[in-house]
Order: C-alpha cells, then sequence, then structure tokens
C-alpha cells in the first residue's frame, strides 16, 4: 500500500468528518485507500486501487452521484488541471457542497484563491503543515463548461485534440518530434504482411498514433489517463484514421503481441521522478513483441534506459541523439 503522503498527512491532522466525501484526483495513498468515500479520478492505478479495495471508483469523465456531504480536490501540477476540476465539481455537485483544496505549495497551490475568485467562489485557509496548505469553499452554481478546455492543434499536416494535464499539451515534445524524425529515417522494421501492428504505450494526445495510423499501420494505443485516452480517440477521429485506444497501465490491459512498439515514456509522477513506467516498457517488452519486432523509444539522454534494453533485448541501437534527447531501438531475437 503507498504511503501516507503530505498533503493526505495535512488532511489527517484535520478536525474534520470525511465519511462519504468525494475525494478528487488523490495520489495513491494508503490512509486515503484504507478510510471511506469514492473517489473520481483520470488515474487508472488510483481507481484499481479503490476497487480493489471496495471503494466506489469513478473515471474523470464519468461524474459522480451528486449527493455527497463534501469533497476535497487535490491540486494537480497542471494549473489549468486545476482549473478544470473546478469548474467540473461546480458542474456535478448541488451548490453550496463543502469543497476542501490541498496540495503542496511548491505544486502550485497558493494560486487557488485567485482562481476561486475568478470563479465568484470565496474560500478561507484552513491549516498549513508539512509544505502544504488546505483551503476551504464551496461549490458554486457556475455556467462553465468542461467541453471548453479542449484545444487542437495542427502537426506535420494531422490535427490534434490537447486537453489539459495531458503529456504534450498545446505544444510537441521535443523528444516526441525526434522519435518521429528517426524512425522516418529508419522505418519500423516490418514483418511481410500487409500493415505492421503497432503498439504505443503512453500515447498523450495521439500524436504517435496519428502519426503511424497515417503511414498504414495497424495502431493499439493505451495511457493510464483518462484525459489522454480520451484525446487520442479525438485526434484519430479528426484525421479520419482508426486504431484501437485503451485506458492501460503499461501493458496490463494489452492481451496481443505487435510487430512494433513506439513510445515516448513518461518518467514524472506530478513533480517526482518515476522510472517505473519505463522500466516496464522495457523489460517487458519482448514478452508483447513477435520475432523480429522492435521497440522504439526515445528518452531524455540522462536517464538509464541502455542498461535495461541490454538485460531485456542483449543489444540496441542509438537511432537518433541531440544531446538532450536519443531514440533507442531493440530487436527481439527469433527463437
Amino acid at each position: 500500500m503507498a504511503m501516507q503522503s503530505p498533503a493526505c498527512q495535512l488532511l489527517a491532522r484535520q478536525d474534520a468528518d470525511y465519511r462519504g466525501w468525494l475525494w478528487v484526483a488523490p495520489p495513491r495513498d494508503g490512509w486515503l485507500e484504507s478510510g471511506e468515500g469514492l473517489v473520481w479520478s483520470a488515474d487508472l492505478d488510483v481507481c484499481s486501487a479503490w476497487q480493489r479495495a471496495g471503494r466506489p471508483a469513478y473515471d474523470a469523465l464519468t461524474p459522480p452521484p451528486t449527493e455527497v456531504p463534501g469533497a476535497v480536490l487535490f491540486w494537480p501540477k497542471s494549473h489549468a488541471l486545476g482549473a478544470w476540476w473546478l469548474t467540473a465539481l461546480n458542474a456535478a455537485l448541488p451548490a453550496g457542497t463543502p469543497l476542501q483544496i490541498v496540495g503542496e505549495n511548491q505544486g502550485g497551490i497558493k494560486r487557488v484563491p485567485k482562481v476561486l475568485a475568478g470563479l465568484d467562489q470565496a474560500c478561507r485557509k484552513l491549516d498549513t503543515a508539512r509544505r502544504c496548505t488546505l483551503f476551504a469553499t464551496r461549490t458554486a452554481e457556475n455556467a462553465g463548461d468542461t467541453e471548453s478546455v479542449w484545444r487542437t492543434l495542427t502537426v506535420d499536416g494531422l490535427t490534434l485534440a490537447t486537453h489539459p494535464g495531458v503529456f504534450g499539451h498545446g505544444k510537441v515534445d521535443d523528444g516526441t518530434r525526434l522519435l518521429m524524425e528517426a524512425v522516418t529515417r529508419s522505418p519500423l522494421p516490418a514483418s511481410g504482411k500487409s500493415a505492421i501492428k503497432a503498439l504505443d504505450v503512453g500515447c498523450g494526445d495521439g500524436i504517435l498514433t496519428a502519426w503511424l495510423a497515417r503511414e498504414g499501420c495497424e495502431v493499439t494505443a493505451g495511457d493510464i489517463n483518462a484525459f489522454a485516452v480520451e484525446a487520442t480517440r479525438r485526434s484519430l477521429v479528426a484525421n479520419r484514421l482508426s486504431g484501437r485506444v485503451v485506458q492501460s497501465d503499461v501493458y496490463d490491459q494489452i492481451d496481443a503481441t505487435f510487430d512494433a512498439i513506439v513510445s515516448n515514456p513518461p518518467f514524472h509522477q506530478e513533480r517526482a521522478i518515476d522510472y517505473g513506467p519505463a522500466e516496464r516498457l522495457i523489460k517487458e517488452a519482448p514478452a508483447h513483441l513477435v520475432g523480429g519486432g522492435s521497440l522504439t523509444l526515445v528518452a531524455n539522454a540522462f536517464l538509464p534506459y541502455p542498461e535495461w534494453l541490454r538485460a531485456a533485448f542483449g543489444d540496441f541501437e542509438v537511432l537518433a541523439d541531440d544531446r538532450r534527447f536519443r531514440v533507442y531501438r531493440a530487436i527481439k531475437a527469433w527463437r
């Protein structure tokens, strides 16, 4: 079970009855997961943990029940995503529902009073500890539209849907661009079939998924984040392309083998570095590839991916290196 986060340590010391409350966008946390109430989150790992504990869990794009005693919003790193959650809470819950907002002082929580003022919501500071701050307010009658935050951008002739909190929101990551350039110069190894079966792990706004589909690949895409899954689906529709998109923690919901896995894997969880997903991506890749299948990924040059690639594949090559990012390719040996 996950350790107690600083924000939850602050909440745990409150003289408050949180029974039945709605916990919004929380981290993995043992105190929360062993308590009561229900969760509303875009993170599949969080929702799955609550479901395993027999607790109600709601996907970010599925409104929760409206009758709750109150709600706690864990303020995210993305300011725009925090504003989206506030709008969503005002739309989902009756006006006047108690709402608390908690977050780390270095994570933007101090901007919350100004954000709330823009929504005509008053707030007061309840507590500060563990380098975190807790505010209290109430939901309001708000005409804000949760759909309005969706944006589109055009990259290499592709129209991409983008949402706050999704990797690459509003722009193309330099690493992703280097990866696409490298694959253009060194195409994915083909197995002789009419279409390469490709998997995009950590699909984000769907740029790689759409690009691979346009190149003629039969694409499956996965991401742990519900907003990313929806963004990729919208990106495919916008470009009249087809592909399978699933919410998955790395390979957990992926039950097929592929000719190619292509990825710009994450290595941050909010502000903390987390190598876990990328390590799983690499070490478990051979089990999801056919013989001769390839793993092609981009990463910051300082990350320890070469040792994992050697352990999983025996060897690899560097397709591109601009000093900031490297594009690696490893091939699964024929048996």
